[in-house]
């Protein structure tokens, strides 16, 4: 067995795993012109904000020790309110819409004139999943990391998940996730008030994955747009697919394309109409009788919608066999040597390359991520941003702690054919990596918070 059949037999189980069942850490974005991330009444709250639970010291650092969590988190110097969103957006077109979120509140003093991380998550798949879960472990990490420092966090559970009513999820559309993440800041700002709590008002922006490019997003959209509204302090982009025309361009599937991908364009093809005019011409049977309305789905995780024969993988298949089982080769050779493709084209529109963050700025990832490279996303970011002279922007690789904590004998495994090899690179992206940058992160926020 090779080392990619060994990294598609684990890939769906690690990303379920790492994310509480719904997200993973892996994903693909687009930046309006300007006008699209502000709205009548956008970040509104459409409920009031409820206390679901308080999180004690004592019971983080419970849950942190017990994860393994604490020795990079630190113990916890404040309680945790876990409060519930629903406020106002728009869709990518405008449309009046809503998405729910949590917000994370430090409690008692810790509460007073706290900086505000606005966080996005990884992909979810599934479309129930809400991050007002004290229990989901993205939610606890961002506890245990930033609210139980003394950071307020508010994370968006984004279009078309949870309480939103929006009929689909724009994945990797820069331009609504802009708008969904900055909308939160501002339901942020009504909700710690009515907690009890108060914002300093410094905005730090985070993400991990498809949250990284949402972060991303969000961050350049509140420096261009709406700079006398938020005071962005720093940024920091972990995971995140910054390049998304040049990863097109890959020959190789990276792990887990078969759930990113047909996300990524069939969300595309509903914000743009551009894709196709026909779904045959793009994906084979049996997932082109299905596979538009897919994900994110009410019943299916990661690990079923293998496992039930919904996407390939159940088999062993490689990336590669599950890229060529699902999508037309005709159209997969277009996408990679046409320029004028219409999805390399909407991918362009959705790069985050040539802006330049007023704020400091830190990208992060690990050079083993077989899911997110960071060769072909963060390198190729960080080249751009040098290329016009920006000085704010920083990157950190954390591959040698990961391979000094996960890898027999403090090294990555080498053979393709075992098992460890499989399991340590299928776990790489979504449970290995995140702790690591989001260390780095809260050192970043430490030095301006």
């Amino acid at each position: 067995m090779n080392r990619l059949h060994l990294l598609s037999a684990v890939v769906a189980a690690s990303l379920l795993t790492a994310c509480g069942g719904g997200g993973d850490g892996g994903g693909f974005a687009f930046i309006g012109t300007g006008t699209g991330t502000t709205g009548p009444g956008t970040g509104a709250l459409k409920e009031p904000p409820i206390i679901v639970t308080t999180l004690t010291t004592a019971q983080i650092d419970g849950g942190s020790a017990q994860s393994g969590l604490q020795a990079l988190s630190g113990k916890a110097r404040c309680d945790v309110n876990v409060i519930s969103l629903n406020y106002s957006t728009v869709g990518p077109k405008g449309e009046v819409t809503n998405a729910s979120g949590v917000l994370l509140m430090p409690a008692g003093t810790c509460g007073n004139a706290a900086p505000l991380v606005a966080y996005a998550k990884g992909t979810d798949v599934q479309k129930p999943r809400t991050l007002v879960n004290p229990q989901d472990p993205e939610t606890f990490m961002l506890t245990a990391m930033y609210a139980a420092q003394g950071y307020a966090v508010v994370a968006t559970d984004y279009l078309g998940y949870a309480k939103s009513t929006f009929p689909y999820h724009p994945y990797l559309h820069a331009d609504s996730e802009a708008r969904t993440v900055l909308d939160s800041v501002r339901a942020a700002r009504t909700a710690a008030v009515s907690a009890g709590g108060s914002l300093s008002g410094k905005v730090m922006f985070s993400g991990y994955s498809q949250g990284g490019h949402s972060s991303m997003a969000a961050h350049r959209a509140a420096e261009r747009d709406n700079a006398s509204e938020f005071n962005v302090v720093a940024g920091a982009h972990l995971a995140g697919p910054y390049n998304l025309s040049g990863s097109f361009k890959l020959t190789q599937a990276t792990v887990g394309y078969q759930f990113f991908v047909p996300f990524m364009v069939t969300a595309w093809q509903k914000v743009y109409g551009d894709v196709y005019t026909d779904v045959n011409t793009v994906y084979k049977q049996p997932y082109a009788s299905y596979i538009e309305n897919l994900l994110p789905s009410p019943t299916l995780n990661y690990t079923t919608l293998v496992t039930s024969g919904t996407l390939p993988g159940a088999n062993g298949e490689t990336p590669n066999q599950a890229r060529d089982a699902i999508f037309q080769s005709a159209f997969l050779t277009d996408v990679q040597t046409n320029p004028n493709n219409t999805l390399f084209l909407d991918a362009k529109k959705n790069d985050l390359l040539g802006w330049s963050p007023r704020a400091k700025t830190l990208l992060c990832g690990g050079a083993g991520d077989p899911t997110v490279p960071p060769a072909v996303h963060m390198v190729a970011a960080k080249a751009d941003f040098d290329a016009r002279g920006v000085t704010t922007v920083t990157t950190v690789d954390v591959d040698a702690q990961i391979q000094a904590t996960y890898g027999p004998g403090g090294k990555a495994p080498t053979d393709p054919t075992t098992a460890a090899y499989a399991t340590y690179f299928g776990a790489y992206h979504g449970t290995y990596e995140p702790p690591f940058c989001h260390v780095r992160a809260r050192a970043l926020f430490d030095t301006v918070k």
